[in-house]
């Protein structure tokens, strides 16, 4: 797997990782079957280089971060390790009592990232900006960042730091959603802020086999014997700042965003057809819950 600088940091991070939301199954399916099945997904990602694991104190609450312990057992120095504070435990203290309780569930003494999954309206960013420091003094997280951060509060969250500079900011980035290309993705290039993209494939919404832009995505794949998702990952990894992390809930699904990058490019009679069959808008739309 192809790894770059992971923004100012100079750490080596994958281009492509392993996202974890709702790798235990939803309500309906949630069993030891599929949580067996995603621990297998994230240990064969692991063997194909896919080692930047996201996951947060949110998912299945907690239980994702449980898994990811299992699965990183006895290989933790080669995952780079990303865990995120819920906005209603983003005080000061809540902030510390969430990182320590996500380290104990992973099973680990520390995170390479810490982020704050969304803006906290019940909490000032100071407060918890404070707080991410302060983990960072004590050796519990190596990197800070946020996740779902327009400019505005991007920056907000710049300013309120005294010590330590935003690493991260992890949003929705998929060739459907490409709002954040026109103002985020530059602003935080010039500030050396990697972006994570999450959910490549849309929810739900991957163009059908039938569709016009299913066609341009299968010719293009046709050509470098690649297959349409592989042609996404691909392309949404084409800025040097920006990573995805596609779920890791199925070995076959994470075998096949493995080939995502690697030895073969999209060429620029490429990029310009998906352009085309996905216009980015001309401004940032409003980020979106998930």
């Amino acid at each position: 797997m192809l790894k770059r600088k992971f923004g100012w940091t100079g750490a080596e991070v994958p281009m492509i990782g392993m996202g974890t939301w709702m790798i235990e199954g939803d309500n309906r399916d949630r069993n030891r079957d599929t949580e067996r099945r995603a621990v297998e997904a994230l240990r064969l990602g692991l063997d194909l280089g896919l080692t930047h694991i996201d996951t947060a104190e949110m998912y299945g609450d907690g239980r994702a971060e449980e898994l990811v312990a299992e699965a990183i057992d006895g290989r933790r120095d080669q995952v780079f390790l990303v865990s995120k504070v819920w906005p209603s435990n983003a005080s000061y203290e809540g902030t510390l009592k969430a990182c320590e309780r996500s380290l104990k569930r992973l099973k680990t003494d520390w995170l390479d990232l810490y982020l704050l999954h969304w803006p906290s309206s019940s909490y000032p960013i100071r407060e918890t900006m404070r707080a991410m420091e302060k983990l960072v003094a004590d050796g519990m997280v190596t990197f800070i960042g946020v996740s779902n951060f327009d400019i505005e509060k991007l920056k907000a969250a710049e300013r309120a730091l005294s010590k330590q500079r935003i690493a991260c900011n992890q949003v929705q980035y998929n060739l459907k959603y490409r709002g954040m290309e026109q103002r985020l993705l530059p602003y935080c290039t010039e500030q050396g802020i990697a972006v994570v993209g999450y959910s490549p494939f849309g929810h739900g919404n991957f163009p059908s086999s039938e569709s016009p832009q299913a066609k341009v995505l299968t010719d293009i794949a046709r050509r470098h014997g690649r297959t349409p998702r592989q042609v996404a990952l691909n392309f949404l990894t084409r800025h040097p700042s920006t990573f995805t992390i596609p779920k890791a809930g199925r070995p076959e699904h994470v075998r096949e965003n493995s080939g995502g990058v690697g030895d073969w490019k999209l060429t620029e009679n490429d990029f310009a057809a998906i352009d085309r069959a996905f216009p980015a808008p001309r401004r940032d739309k409003p980020l979106e819950m998930i």
